[in-house]
């Protein structure tokens, strides 16, 4: 195994890189619970679509794993999963299979730019200051999920976002784990977040946050049957697929990357000229993801932003997404276990990695506006439009055009000018 995962060269050991897996699940299992909710809204089985999340997950994490030995984790993606469910189902009229069948489209298509290293291209082009402020803009991005799942931050029609109910039992509890955590961290006691989650969990008890399991908590996982392999062909060819089609690549392109250059940047796994290392393999596995995922019966699988907790547990190879992988699997049979962990307790994670993914910013040349405006746009973007893709898309318009207008087109590089010119057509179109 250490051979394998060059745990000594990546300066990490088994324990280590066990336990930033375990971290990574905690704080990204409420998709087990959350995914299914979403896509029945459709009509979908429920009980099938929690079998089709975690066995996605674990296909595309498992490649993850043993392919590009990156400590990353994969399932499918929020937002992408409420596009499916509220845009083209309920708000286009059109079928799931209608939907499951542009996923699958999405998946060969992502499998084919893969291979002929057109999504590599794209990592590799974007430039470095925009690389660390897309590990800070995810970081302020994950922070604000985490405040929001615990109730602290909520919707206020007059000012868009406002304080919460600072007396609610879950904000209490999510406040409770941030304290405890902080002095975990503090005292340089490892596992931190883990602790952190698990001790909101037990908090969250008394007071109805967390909510106990009934029944058995061992069962067989329900069957794929009513949603496996069901696609619709018929209209591949229309206008309506070719939106939908492109909605699904676009976010999904920029989402994986976005995650794949921030999360390296936070680890310090860049290589010198500013590459993710093993891309290629990486981006392999979630359009490995996307297609199986597709044929058993569920949305777009992407690259958890989530796995920044992981890493922020000291995780740096694939052994750390194997062990998500492994819990993936443990999590079929034990389903209400895995689902009983609330929103109030993986937030204290999210809030204090979203600190974490901070770092990377003292890296950014602030006295070079071409480099520093970009970057801002990149940050702040990520979380006021509650979408990793849309903060890189804002802060690569702003690099081209004001190295453009500033005579230092030079510094651009042929690929960030077609992706310019690609995202100002998806404005006006």
């Amino acid at each position: 195994m250490k051979r394998f995962f060059k745990l000594d060269e990546n300066h990490t050991t088994v324990k280590t890189e066990v336990l930033a897996g375990i971290t990574t699940f905690m704080t990204m299992a409420y998709i087990l619970a959350v995914n299914p909710s979403i896509l029945s809204a459709t009509g979908m089985d429920k009980n099938a679509l929690f079998t089709a999340t975690a066995l996605s997950a674990l296909v595309a994490t498992l490649v993850m794993a043993l392919v590009a030995r990156l400590p990353f984790a994969l399932a499918p993606g929020m937002g992408l999963n409420a596009f499916f469910a509220f845009t083209v189902v309920l708000g286009m009229g059109y079928s799931w299979q209608f939907a499951l069948t542009a996923v699958f489209l999405e998946g060969i298509i992502f499998l084919i730019l893969t291979a002929f290293n057109i999504r590599e291209l794209i990592v590799n082009a974007i430039p470095m200051s925009m690389k660390h402020a897309v590990s800070a803009g995810i970081g302020l991005f994950i922070a604000f999920i985490g405040l929001q799942g615990a109730g602290v931050i909520v919707n206020n029609d007059a000012v868009l976002v406002g304080l919460g109910d600072m007396g609610s039992p879950s904000v209490l509890i999510a406040l409770f784990g941030v304290l405890l955590i902080g002095i975990l961290l503090a005292l340089k006691v490892k596992g931190a977040l883990l602790i952190g989650i698990f001790a909101a969990t037990v908090a969250g008890i008394p007071f109805g946050v967390t909510n106990l399991p009934e029944g058995h908590l061992v069962s067989l996982p329900p069957s794929v049957e009513p949603i496996f392999f069901k696609f619709d062909f018929h209209q591949i060819f229309t206008i309506d697929m070719l939106i939908v089609l492109f909605t699904f690549l676009f976010v999904d392109m920029f989402d994986t990357v976005g995650t794949l250059v921030g999360v390296s940047s936070k680890a310090d796994m860049l290589t010198e000229d500013g590459k993710v290392p093993r891309a290629k393999q990486a981006l392999f596995a979630d359009a490995i993801g996307t297609t199986f995922g597709a044929m058993l019966g569920t949305s777009t699988v992407t690259t958890y932003v989530e796995s920044a907790s992981g890493v922020a547990e000291g995780g740096r190879t694939g052994l750390t997404s194997l062990t998500v992988a492994g819990l993936f699997l443990v999590a079929l049979f034990f389903a209400p276990l895995f689902i009983m962990i609330p929103g109030a307790a993986t937030a204290p994670a999210l809030i204090i990695v979203g600190l974490f993914m901070l770092t990377p910013i003292l890296k950014i040349d602030m006295d070079d506006f071409t480099e520093s405006i970009p970057a801002f746009f990149t940050i702040i973007m990520m979380p006021l439009a509650y979408s990793i893709a849309e903060g890189i898309v804002f802060g690569m318009l702003a690099y081209v055009i004001l190295k453009l207008l500033t005579g230092k087109h030079k510094e651009v590089s042929l690929v960030m000018y077609v992706l310019a010119l690609l995202f100002i057509v998806k404005f006006i179109v």
